[in-house]
């Protein structure tokens, strides 16, 4: 009975362990966009991260926030294959917003236990 509890321990180690390397992994290039200096009159201005999925399994983005309703996020919706890239693309309305920015986009996504934060920031002048 101890041999077959040692063995059985055995397999459900092991098991756990080839079943974590076949997760998903999401590399971003960068994960922060400073808009730099921008003027309120152009209404919206809009930026794309891109990433690529160096893990063994399809990556899936279940959803994707933004810390305030002056930013608009949108992202690739198909899964993404290993070794693929995908974007989230970011939208900040300008408009009644001046002032600096800084905003976060959180990316939920089937990679477990991780959240990706996503940052934009910038200063927009006021119409004269």
């Amino acid at each position: 009975m101890k041999k077959f509890s040692l063995v059985l321990l055995c397999a459900v180690l092991l098991g756990g362990v080839a079943f974590a390397q076949q997760n998903p992994e999401m590399d971003f290039k960068r994960t922060e966009h400073n808009f730099g200096i921008i003027k309120e009159e152009i209404g919206s201005v809009s930026t794309q991260f891109e990433f690529t999925n160096n893990g063994k399994s399809p990556l899936i983005i279940q959803r994707v926030s933004a810390s305030c309703g002056c930013t608009t996020p949108s992202y690739t919706k198909e899964p993404v294959l290993p070794g693929k890239t995908g974007t989230i693309s970011a939208t900040y309305s300008t408009v009644r917003r001046p002032g600096t920015f800084n905003k976060t986009i959180r990316v939920y996504t089937n990679v477990p236990d991780t959240v990706y934060v996503l940052t934009i920031k910038g200063n927009v002048t006021p119409k004269q």
